[in-house]
């Protein structure tokens, strides 16, 4: 059994996502020193985007070269496909983890670090529904993720569309989503009107993906709605499938960052 992970705690979601941002920052151009790829692993969503517009502040202003640099996404809804099996939903959909990680993750980083060094438009990564398992495959062969950053869904735990109840050897896989997750989700994308819009399925890692895969992860939470969330994840001395996100207890170099208001009046940092 480990030790809780102690947080550390930020006065905004603005000076958390710029010290993460900065760290990542110096793990690209470390990276791109060495002459090797920089893989990030990415969640969509509320929870990282000070994160993603910290780095891209970043990339701007230390000049920094994208062009080693891959995005490993987390996961992306799925509909019943034709043929059978499942697909991908639109990726021009708002909803979409495809559309997110095109407009929200990879434009503004692009735009920052000027032309022709950009992140190439091969190196943005996702499950894909028809073979979950290669993905696995294809995160092992690249050598595993730098750095994962980490969301926490509100009301259950959930982490990627891992719900309540996900087996700690999960790997990348077809899942249906818990109602919980889906209701998370009509926060997380507003232009969902009901509940029934949101999808039923994803395509989605599993928590030994993100466990064994990274070299490091950092789970990010802020906002006072996201309070319970601190603390189940300040309290768990180990992966709790009711929780999904207490994953992060068994991840290699693990951080937990969050802000004043999730966690209830801790000194910041």
């Amino acid at each position: 059994m480990s030790a809780p992970l102690p947080p550390r705690v930020f006065d905004s979601p603005a000076h958390l996502g710029a010290e993460l941002a900065g760290e990542i920052a110096d793990g690209i151009a470390e990276a791109a020193a060495a002459g090797r790829s920089y893989v990030l692993g990415c969640p969509g969503g509320r929870s990282p985007k000070p994160v993603y517009d910290a780095l891209a502040a970043l990339t701007a202003e230390r000049r920094l070269d994208l062009r080693h640099v891959v995005i490993a996404m987390m996961d992306e809804y799925v509909l019943p496909a034709p043929g059978g099996g499942f697909q991908d939903i639109d990726h021009g959909a708002h909803n979409s983890c495809h559309r997110f990680a095109a407009e929200e993750i990879v434009a503004p980083l692009n735009a920052a670090a000027g032309p022709s060094r950009g992140i190439p438009a091969d190196a943005v990564w996702f499950p894909d529904p028809a073979d979950p398992p290669a993905y696995e495959q294809r995160l092992a062969d690249s050598g595993g993720v730098d750095l994962f950053i980490l969301a926490c869904g509100a009301s259950d735990g959930h982490i990627a569309f891992n719900p309540p109840g996900t087996a700690p050897d999960s790997t990348s896989r077809i899942v249906e989503l818990a109602e919980s997750t889906r209701v998370d989700n009509m926060g997380t994308f507003p232009g969902f009107a009901s509940l029934e819009e949101v999808p039923r399925h994803g395509v989605t890692v599993g928590v030994h993906t993100i466990v064994a895969r990274s070299r490091r992860a950092v789970m990010v939470v802020h906002g006072a709605h996201k309070r319970e969330a601190v603390r189940r994840l300040t309290a768990a001395h180990g992966y709790d499938p009711a929780w999904p996100a207490t994953l992060v207890t068994r991840c290699a170099d693990a951080g937990l960052y969050v802000d004043r208001a999730a966690a209830a009046g801790e000194a910041a940092a």
